[in-house]
């Protein structure tokens, strides 16, 4: 089902606040440490906004994304208070890790040639189990 005008504003009224209150946290408490909102998925419904995070760097994003988690409620009435004049209600938020980042360092190391060369050594592929 496609997106409706709609949820593709309140998506970009989210991400852009969402962003500034998670660099605010991150300047803080998080020395060094980057997050970004990738993307933002709004339910017809209006009642729930599915978050994806991109940390940098990445061997934080477990921890990182656990603490947002954690602080999920703050995290909201921060939001609930920077977007009353344009939401009645604020949807709940649920946030995810996005590892885009992580599968574009892949490829690029591929094609570099920097990774090991599947077609010279077919072991480094996984296997798929017959069943």
């Amino acid at each position: 089902m496609e997106e409706t005008n709609r949820q593709r504003k309140i998506a970009g009224v989210l991400q852009k606040d969402l962003v500034d209150v998670l660099q605010k946290a991150a300047q803080d408490g998080m020395k060094g440490i980057i997050i970004s909102v990738s993307k933002v998925h709004v339910t017809s419904d209006l009642g729930v906004a599915k978050v994806y995070l991109s940390v940098f760097p990445s061997s934080n994003r477990d921890e990182i994304i656990k603490g947002v988690q954690s602080n999920t409620v703050l995290i909201r009435h921060e939001m609930a208070k920077r977007t009353k004049h344009q939401l009645r209600r604020m949807p709940e938020l649920l946030f995810f890790g996005d590892d885009t980042l992580d599968y574009i360092e892949e490829i690029d190391k591929s094609l570099k040639g920097e990774d090991d060369n599947p077609i010279k050594d077919p072991s480094v592929l996984p296997r798929r189990k017959r069943s």
